[in-house]
């Protein structure tokens, strides 16, 4: 049994949700998925789309949320892998507009080649992110294997009125982020131990960071899309907005916002290898990303900010709720009429 003071991250070549499936070969796995989901009308959301989380009415006031997401070891610290796994799990519902009502844990882990103390504390950080949203980590599921993963099945609430998915952008919104961009390179970063301390409790604060405010959106009829981005980085997931849209976005590159210090990793060539794999699986469908630009286009974030769609004659109002919420955003572009490809930058 090898020691407390163990690297997690060396059981993942891809961190956190770096380690997502390349979405070309997610879509030759999903190709042939059945539609018998359509079958069933109060399913609201299922697979026939990429959001954050499924949906089915209940009844005529009432839907339940459920989203499941787990991953391989972004940091060495037990306790916080737990805890940043749990947030992005959690952030999914809020992505929708839910509200979370309680979890289930998913846990695999090798329990020859790490003592199983350390899965304990990593259920700790989950415990302890669950509860301070105020439901409870109500059981789980566990398994010997090679890699340790975790995360969370996560059941939530919402009107069917209220429900925000990812592909309800009108032409002229307003394009808001809710976190800068960089967890990735900061994970890079500390798995080739060139991390800097300080820089490691600003990762740690944003990667656990849970989008709360994903609820209070929801109640907004003005806001009229919002997912959360996650693996496919920034590119990915504003290209499934604009396509479930039938739109295009075009963005300003200098008002993404990064991390501090971020941009100093990037200028080192330290970012994750799966910023080019999502390159690769959307550049052809956007146009203006110059040189190192990649990077914060592509980075993929573990539990980053939400991007919101909200109709440009209520900017006001949602900027004062922002306010109201101690929450900060970004203004990176706008949902146009469909041009030549999804995604313009400038």
């Amino acid at each position: 049994m090898e020691n407390l003071k163990i690297k997690l991250t060396q059981f993942s070549e891809g961190s956190g949700c770096g380690c997502k499936i390349a979405p070309a070969v997610l879509d030759s796995i999903l190709a042939n998925r059945k539609s018998i989901d359509l079958l069933d009308s109060n399913l609201l959301v299922g697979n026939t789309s990429k959001d954050d989380a499924a949906v089915y009415q209940v009844s005529e006031d009432l839907a339940m949320i459920n989203t499941v997401d787990f991953f391989t070891p972004i940091v060495d610290d037990a306790y916080d892998f737990g805890r940043i796994a749990a947030a992005n799990a959690l952030s999914d519902v809020y992505a929708m507009g839910g509200k979370p009502l309680f979890a289930n844990a998913i846990l695999s882990w090798p329990v020859e080649k790490i003592d199983p103390l350390l899965a304990g504390e990593v259920l700790e950080g989950g415990r302890a992110m669950c509860h301070q949203v105020g439901i409870p980590l109500a059981g789980g599921h566990s398994i010997a294997a090679k890699d340790p993963i975790f995360g969370l099945s996560v059941s939530g609430l919402i009107s069917p009125k209220l429900i925000k998915t990812n592909k309800g952008a009108e032409e002229g919104d307003l394009i808001y982020i809710t976190k800068p961009i960089g967890i990735g390179v900061l994970a890079t970063a500390l798995k080739r131990d060139k991390l800097l301390l300080g820089d490691y409790e600003i990762m740690i604060k944003y990667a656990t960071e849970i989008n709360l405010i994903g609820q209070e959106f929801g109640k907004l009829q003005y806001v009229h899309a919002m997912t959360d981005v996650t693996g496919f980085g920034l590119m990915g997931h504003l290209i499934e907005m604009a396509e479930g849209a039938n739109l295009s976005a075009a963005v300003q590159s200098a008002d993404i916002p990064l991390i501090d210090g971020v941009q100093g990793y990037i200028d080192q060539f330290i970012f994750p290898d799966n910023t080019y794999r999502n390159w690769n699986a959307n550049s052809k469908n956007s146009e203006g990303i110059v040189g190192m630009e990649l990077v914060k286009f592509c980075d993929p974030q573990t539990n980053g900010g939400l991007l919101v769609a909200v109709d440009p004659k209520f900017q006001n109002d949602f900027e004062s709720g922002l306010e109201r919420n101690n929450t900060q955003a970004w203004i990176i572009g706008e949902f146009k009429s469909k041009s030549a490809v999804r995604l313009s930058v400038i």
